[in-house]
């Protein structure tokens, strides 16, 4: 699998997926500029965490208009993989490539923790292999991370099945108290109606490595290169 990672201005966890992709999965992985027009061949394009062009107007917002998100855009509707991480989420949603919206925190403070989400569904590229009974410890890093949608959209998401990961507590049940932003019934990720595009707000690709002393990470890299690889 060929991997594009676009870095926008702003963009800090664009060498942590990099590094994820290259040195421990052994993916061909390039560095896509957020004034490029060209996504050289990759099978998958992921958009990193960060504050792309400073989080003006509100998060993605600027991003979702950038040279390379037109191609990303088009890519995206011809079926191609595209994998949104926090600031990358928002900019999926402000492009309309996810349905929804991430709104302020509801405590209006930046959260940087760790956190538990629970897979819902095995009928996703980085969920087909995860355990739907484990509550994963994944960190999060946002001050917008609150998933909002109207009652229609999500009736689609639930009847579609698109709904990727809940927040849930240490033994994974779904309250109040384990949701860090005040998302909508704990929603952390979804995935498009076509399931080729994700977005999800806690960042795998910061604990994939036995030297960071959690790897619960791997687990959504590795059921999404094992499902391209058995397509």
């Amino acid at each position: 699998m060929k991997v594009g990672v676009v870095i926008f201005p702003g963009s800090n966890c664009d060498q942590d997926a990099i590094y994820a992709f290259q040195n421990q999965f052994g993916c061909e992985t390039v560095a896509l500029w957020h004034k490029d027009t060209d996504l050289q061949g990759v099978d998958l394009v992921f958009l990193p965490g960060g504050f792309s062009y400073g989080d003006y107007l509100r998060s993605g917002a600027i991003a979702r208009f950038s040279p390379i998100m037109q191609n990303v855009i088009e890519f995206a509707s011809k079926g191609g993989l595209v994998w949104g991480v926090c600031n990358g989420f928002q900019i999926l949603c402000e492009s309309h490539l996810l349905p929804g919206a991430l709104l302020h925190n509801d405590n209006q403070k930046f959260n940087c923790k760790n956190v538990f989400i629970k897979p819902k569904t095995k009928a996703s590229l980085i969920t087909s292999d995860l355990d739907l009974q484990k509550a994963y410890k994944i960190p999060v890093a946002h001050g917008e991370g609150r998933f909002y949608c109207d009652e229609s959209t999500l009736d689609t998401l639930v009847k579609n099945d698109q709904i990727l990961f809940t927040y849930c507590d240490e033994s994974g049940v779904e309250t109040k108290e384990s949701n860090p932003n005040g998302a909508l019934n704990n929603i952390a990720g979804i995935c498009n109606a076509g399931r080729n595009v994700f977005g999800m707000m806690p960042h795998p690709e910061r604990v994939i490595d036995a030297d960071l002393y959690n790897m619960d990470g791997r687990g959504l890299f590795e059921s999404l290169l094992k499902s391209v690889q058995t397509a």
